[in-house]
């Protein structure tokens, strides 16, 4: 066939990961209150240990001629006071207004939003808080392997919260995770589940970025894990930016269109790392 112009179709479609960041292992709720996105704080649940009191009346033990000091006390826990900073997202259409209109720019930007925003979420979570925050376990000897890896994090985590927490695979790892059944689907809620239980988020984001704490890229071969408490995600409305008029540059023809939508992601109690192998 001789070559000619090329018909104009519609874009290929595409589907975010299912197991990312605004999937089955994170609370997401849809906010309209500005001041919930301009952040939130709260008081953390579940951070501070329940322990066993064993009355003194009871043991059998016998102070002896030495004074028994002071009688046993009961420990009170101060909860910690957490919170969460905005995360600001956007996607933008710019292109000739020959031929492509307002409604199309905006249908353009919402289809790019629609299919990205999980991974650019992910990608801005781990880089403002997962690599800020966390404690890193890897040993002195280097990176380890996946399954002891998620061993560590899920023994940080359990040290310090008793709840199913969120372990966080950069996607590039995900398929070494499923080989040993370190990661098994749960029939119920479509999540991915490690045997203790918590649940795991697998990103697109996170691979884009995989570096350790303190933002330090990782080697060739590695990739880095994160675990948390659970993840409660306020999304707000999603803007367009500007109106109709606003949207044509008069001094070259170009429409600009833009989409920004405001998250507010919280997690509590610890956030743990470890850097593990990926290359046998």
């Amino acid at each position: 066939m001789p070559a000619g112009m090329r018909k104009p179709v519609q874009p290929i479609p595409g589907t975010p990961l299912p197991h990312g960041i605004l999937n089955a292992c994170t609370t997401v709720q849809d906010v309209r209150d500005v001041h919930e996105l301009m952040g939130v704080e709260w008081l953390a649940l579940g951070c501070c240990p329940v322990r066993q009191w064993q009355d003194p009346c009871e043991t059998e033990e016998s102070p002896g001629e030495e004074s028994p000091g002071e009688p046993p006390q009961k420990e009170f826990c101060r909860p910690e006071i957490e919170h969460a900073t905005p995360i600001t997202l956007y996607s933008g259409a710019e292109c000739s207004t020959f031929g492509w209109s307002y409604e199309e720019a905006v249908d353009h930007a919402r289809a790019s939003m629609e299919l990205g925003e999980q991974q650019g979420l992910e990608a801005a979570f781990w880089s403002s808080v997962l690599t800020m925050t966390a404690t890193d376990l890897t040993p002195s000897e280097g990176p380890v392997s996946v399954a002891q890896g998620v061993a560590a994090l899920e023994g940080c985590l359990a040290e310090s919260y008793g709840g199913v927490g969120t372990l966080h695979v950069p996607a590039g790892a995900a398929a070494l995770l499923g080989c040993c059944n370190v990661l098994t689907p749960d029939p119920d809620t479509g999540s991915l589940r490690t045997l203790a239980g918590n649940c795991a988020i697998v990103g697109a984001g996170y691979s884009a970025e995989n570096t350790g704490p303190g933002g330090i890229p990782a080697e060739p071969g590695t990739a880095w894990l994160y675990i948390t408490g659970p993840l409660h995600i306020r999304r707000g409305p999603l803007d367009t930016i500007p109106d109709r008029a606003a949207s044509v540059n008069i001094r070259t023809n170009d429409r600009r269109v833009l989409l920004e939508r405001t998250y507010v992601v919280g997690t509590t109690c610890t956030v743990c790392a470890v850097l593990v192998e990926v290359c046998p």
